[in-house]
């Protein structure tokens, strides 16, 4: 089973679909990494972003990997872990360069598929409800106010609350990343909309259990269904 979580930057999207994993006893997939990743790596070696080339960019992703751990995937980039690097202000800033290339998103998404081909999970990013996994039995599209959504990642950065002038230049930086991510960042039709401004996000995680597990319970009986049909249609047959 797929749960899909969509949403622009700074929703909430990686660790409540954490969290959700968690709970539902899935694998965790966080699509943004890999983009971090492959953002990192042109930082560290393709030189000034605004002359990077997509043929480059591409070459470099083939260094990065999505390794399976306990709970979920994450990214290595030459077989080796670049944990919390990957969430620098830098890679931040620009990692929408990255996510625009239409053949790093290609390879972003073939990895994310094989890491659900073979595990229940829950996978966030922009387009997972509509590009990578469009037949995923339950989406979520998270949104949230953007002075809201500012003020939850500084305090995720710095570890305290940020200031009124701080809030405002982060929000200013996100309507930004908004516009360019925009493209991307779309709500599938059969999404369910959660509006998190103001919910917690122990509330927003179990809206969301309760959802999957009533879809579960859905797919299970529609299982059952076409397995009695099967068999009755053999027994009239012979």
């Amino acid at each position: 089973m797929v749960v899909a979580i969509d949403g622009p930057a700074a929703s909430g999207k990686s660790s409540t679909a954490r969290w959700v994993a968690e709970r539902l006893g899935f694998r965790h997939v966080d699509s943004g990494a890999l983009y971090r990743a492959v953002t990192w790596l042109a930082l560290s070696e393709a030189g000034d972003p605004a002359g990077w080339r997509e043929e480059a960019v591409r070459a470099l992703a083939e260094r990065v990997a999505l390794s399976p751990t306990a709970a979920g995937f994450e990214p290595l980039v030459d077989g080796a872990a670049v944990g919390e690097a990957i969430r620098g202000t830098d890679v931040t800033r620009n990692v929408s360069r990255v996510a625009q290339l239409g053949s790093v998103r290609t390879w972003v998404n073939e990895r994310v598929r094989a890491a659900g081909g073979s595990h229940d999970v829950v996978v966030d990013g922009r387009d997972i409800g509509t590009v990578v996994f469009p037949e995923a039995p339950l989406k979520i599209f998270l949104v949230a106010d953007p002075w809201e959504r500012a003020r939850r990642r500084l305090i995720q950065r710095l570890g305290r609350h940020p200031q009124e002038d701080e809030i405002a230049e982060e929000t200013e930086h996100l309507v930004l990343r908004d516009s360019k991510d925009a493209t991307q960042t779309v709500q599938a039709r059969d999404a369910v909309l959660i509006d998190t401004t103001f919910l917690t996000q122990a509330e927003q995680v179990d809206r969301i259990v309760a959802l999957a597990r009533a879809r579960s319970r859905v797919l299970a009986s529609d299982a059952a269904d076409a397995g009695e049909a099967r068999v009755g249609g053999s027994g009239e047959s012979a």
